[in-house]
């Protein structure tokens, strides 16, 4: 039985993964700096480890076949003010740097590194039938400098074991992330519409990127960088209204004009309004296959 190590493991996207292994038969062991967790399945272990202070349990990192690196602080959760966006550079590239260091040291029998990214990579697109692909450049904003940094210390891992970075779209799924935000004003009849609506959004469904995952852990042939989004791209204006028709009943649009996202999200309005077009040919072309890849079907599937 492989024992895969995950980051980041307790969170949203974390948990999906981390169940779906345990239900494929990997014992599983997650490193976080939350000290209360207990084990809730014979094959779950908690590991502490937390890099801002250098600390890691190297006796579970010798443990490890294999290592999904998740951990970082959250784009979404805060205003980026300037400590703000100096706490989300260093959690991601000093975080990987300190696992990659470690797992080169301490953890001789991991033979595969497999880490997030995201498609704030991209900027925004300016030819709408020219989609991102992996090859294209990182873009000169702060995600863009961010996600570039980032992967960098990632594909270092790449000197001792196969490494694999995901470029993640926006997730949804019920329990956090997007979804339920946008989802929230619908029940009382009001569909948000952020911006002029118009501006492409670049998804995945959790359930898909929790086996996208497992997808890249289990083909020995895939490495590098591959993008993490449905083959079916929307504007944020369809989005929303295939939330609206799987919910039912009648729902009235409410603009939220970009002036006013920028005035209460400040900068980070710019990754709420921008459009990114991204493709997912690569992603397909290694054989993964969606389980949801139109907004239609995984709009009644969340409902």
């Amino acid at each position: 039985m492989k024992t895969i190590g995950i980051t980041g493991g307790a969170g949203f996207v974390g948990q999906h993964i981390t169940s779906l292994l345990l239900g494929l038969g990997y014992e599983v062991v997650v490193f976080t700096r939350n000290n209360t967790l207990t084990n809730t399945h014979k094959c779950l272990l908690y590991a502490h480890w937390d890099p801002d202070k250098e600390l890691c349990d190297t006796q579970a990192l010798s443990s490890l076949d294999a290592i999904i690196h998740l951990a970082g602080a959250g784009i979404a959760d805060k205003r980026w003010t300037a400590d703000r966006k100096k706490e989300i550079v260093h959690s991601r590239v000093h975080g990987t740097a300190f696992l990659v260091s470690q797992l080169s040291i301490h953890a001789p029998h991991c033979k595969t590194f497999i880490a997030a990214s995201a498609i704030g990579y991209y900027g925004p697109d300016k030819q709408l039938d020219n989609p991102f692909t992996e090859l294209s450049p990182a873009s000169p904003d702060f995600l863009g400098d961010t996600c570039q940094k980032w992967e960098a210390e990632s594909l270092k891992a790449a000197t001792h074991c196969r490494a694999v970075i995901l470029r993640l779209g926006i997730v949804l799924g019920k329990e956090s992330g997007a979804y339920p935000q946008l989802a929230a004003p619908l029940p009382y009849g009001i569909m948000p519409v952020l911006g002029s609506g118009n501006q492409v959004v670049s998804w995945i469904e959790v359930s898909d990127l929790a086996r996208l995952f497992i997808f890249a852990l289990e083909n020995e042939n895939i490495s590098g960088i591959y993008n993490a989004v449905a083959p079916n791209p929307v504007t944020h204006l369809q989005l929303m209204q295939a939330i609206a028709k799987a919910r039912g009943g009648f729902k009235i649009p409410a603009p939220a004009p970009a002036f006013l996202l920028k005035i209460i999200l400040g900068e980070m309005a710019v990754e709420v309004l921008k459009s990114c077009f991204v493709s997912a040919h690569k992603t397909i072309a290694a054989g993964f296959m969606f389980k949801f890849p139109d907004i239609a079907s995984t709009a009644q599937h969340l409902r």
